[in-house]
């Protein structure tokens, strides 16, 4: 009774202080999106992902941070600020036994965000930072020395975080700090809330900030993210509806600018930051880590969308059902996969840092790797929203991979895979880990070839294995899978152990409820997985 009144209390002090006043806020240049977090915001009702009315001891979230080539930056996260509250943090680093203030940073009030930029950071030692707020708001993290002294590096991997499972996320945060890996990637589709991404970011980011708290992080959007079922970007252009199959992005493009900044500002500087079109900005990047070398990509922003250029082949100008279709027929000139720049920024990295190991972190694989979708009786022959297509782009994206002997990382498709790409011929291309979905009860996808059988050269541990043609006559060999019906509902995530001295890379892939602290704890069927590079 005593905590209900204080609750009370609390609420009256606020309505009193800021909401019988006319203070001014920053309009939001859109309507009916981000909703729950802009405008006049403490005035919506109660909503169904993350309370945003904290109290103001705890109205920063959480801090995202990278390290590059002796820059720091570093994003922090906060819950909507009341109009007459300051709109500044305060980053400072502890000396001893002393915090000093090392900078401060304006709050941008389309997110709630605030990027720290540090030149000259010792990336030798250690470092304990805190953001502040205000008199009371407090975060603190540790900003950790570059590894480059470990023989082996490891990095956990995840995406799709379905709005399915609004609960914490404690399987995954206890399990990768155990496991204490060096970096996390996140490939995608954090948010799933398509027109409230604060909220939904926010929820994220209280859901995961333990395993990001104490090491740095990459962070990535979907097309989720950017509020469409699937995105082709096209460059930017606008799209004609919300599922964005004609290309490019549908909503406006200052909420697109605010789902990107908070979830790539902290990243190292693009290539390239020649925004695309309506002014939407780019983020590919690369940076050396503990002796990789990272290259981040945008499968999307650049891909051309099917509808209105490709025949429509089945029920939606996305998915292709008939067997018997000519995958020529879709392969067509002009069609970009990556674009132009992208596809240059791959070829000038490939020949950069020879005796690193290299490493592509994107959204999706570059293969079409499911035969499933969505439910069992919905079998696609092919999907257009895998990197499988158009064929050009991806050949010519896997031999820039392929001439850096890089591996890539992805997510997206809701479905576990290792496999080996080929471009000319079986097993001539690079390895690609796609990662399981943290939540997989949304829209589940199975490896499922129509025969049934096994591929040439099967490695006999799972029934699916061996060399294959996708939906796009795309060579792939499939070297492991965890369909729904494994452990967890084939929910969990990826590490990836690269040995420097050996130049090998692991892959791991545990389930989201199996216990890594126990002993017998067991990876899905099928891994762990090494490979030579």
């Amino acid at each position: 009774m005593k905590i209900k009144t204080i609750s009370v209390l609390f609420a009256v002090i606020i309505l009193l202080t800021f909401g019988c006043q006319q203070a001014s806020y920053v309009k939001a240049p859109f309507s009916e999106l981000d909703t729950l977090a802009v405008n006049d915001w403490w005035n919506r009702p109660a909503n169904p992902i993350i309370n945003l009315k904290v109290e103001r001891k705890d109205v920063i979230a959480f801090g995202i941070y990278t390290v590059s080539d002796g820059t720091l930056k570093l994003s922090a996260q906060l819950y909507p600020l009341y109009p007459e509250e300051t709109r500044e943090v305060r980053l400072e680093i502890l000396k001893g036994d002393q915090w000093k203030e090392i900078q401060k940073q304006k709050v941008t009030e389309l997110g709630w965000s605030a990027l720290f930029r540090v030149e000259k950071w010792d990336q030798s030692v250690d470092v304990t930072y805190r953001l502040l707020h205000g008199q009371e708001a407090r975060y603190k993290g540790l900003i950790r020395k570059d590894p480059s002294d470990k023989d082996e590096i490891s990095m956990a991997a995840l995406s799709c975080n379905s709005r399915k499972d609004r609960g914490d996320r404690e399987n995954y945060v206890r399990n990768i700090n155990h496991q204490d890996p060096d970096l996390i990637f996140f490939a995608g589709d954090q948010s799933y809330d398509h027109k409230e991404h604060t909220a939904a970011w926010l929820k994220f980011g209280m859901q995961f900030r333990e395993v990001f708290r104490n090491r740095p992080c990459i962070t990535i959007p979907d097309d989720h993210d950017i509020g469409q079922p699937n995105l082709w970007g096209e460059g930017g252009k606008k799209a004609l509806s919300n599922k964005g199959d004609d290309g490019g992005y549908f909503y406006h493009p200052e909420y697109v600018k605010m789902v990107e900044r908070c979830q790539t500002s902290h990243l190292p500087d693009p290539y390239d930051p020649t925004p695309v079109e309506q002014g939407i900005g780019v983020y590919y990047t690369s940076f050396l880590f503990g002796g990789l070398d990272l290259a981040v990509i945008e499968d999307r922003k650049f891909k051309s969308g099917p509808n209105g250029k490709i025949p429509q082949i089945g029920p939606r100008p996305d998915h292709i059902r008939d067997p018997n279709y000519d995958p020529s027929s879709v392969d067509l000139d002009g069609l970009e996969l990556l674009g132009n720049r992208q596809e240059q920024f791959l070829n000038d990295w490939a020949d950069t840092n020879p005796n690193s190991i290299k490493v592509v972190l994107s959204q999706t694989g570059f293969c079409g790797g499911a035969h499933v979708h969505g439910n069992p009786e919905n079998r696609l022959h092919a999907d257009m929203d895998s990197n499988g297509w158009p064929q050009k782009g991806r050949n010519r994206a896997l031999r820039a991979i392929k001439k850096a002997k890089a591996v890539h990382i992805a997510g997206d498709q809701h479905l576990a895979t290792v496999v080996q790409h080929g471009i000319d011929d079986y097993g001539d291309g690079p390895w690609a880990f796609v990662v399981p979905a943290i939540v997989n009860d949304i829209y589940s996808r199975w490896w499922w070839p129509e025969d049934a059988k096994g591929g040439k050269n099967s490695n006999d541990v799972l029934p699916w294995t061996g060399q294959y043609l996708d939906g796009f006559n795309n060579k792939i060999t499939m070297h492991a899978y965890a369909n729904p019906e494994t452990r967890s509902n084939g929910e969990g995530y990826g590490l990836i152990k690269f040995n420097k001295t050996n130049r090998t890379v692991t892959f791991e892939c545990w389930p989201r409820f199996e216990d890594v602290t126990k002993e017998e704890a067991k990876q899905f069927t099928g891994w762990p997985i090494t490979t030579q590079l």
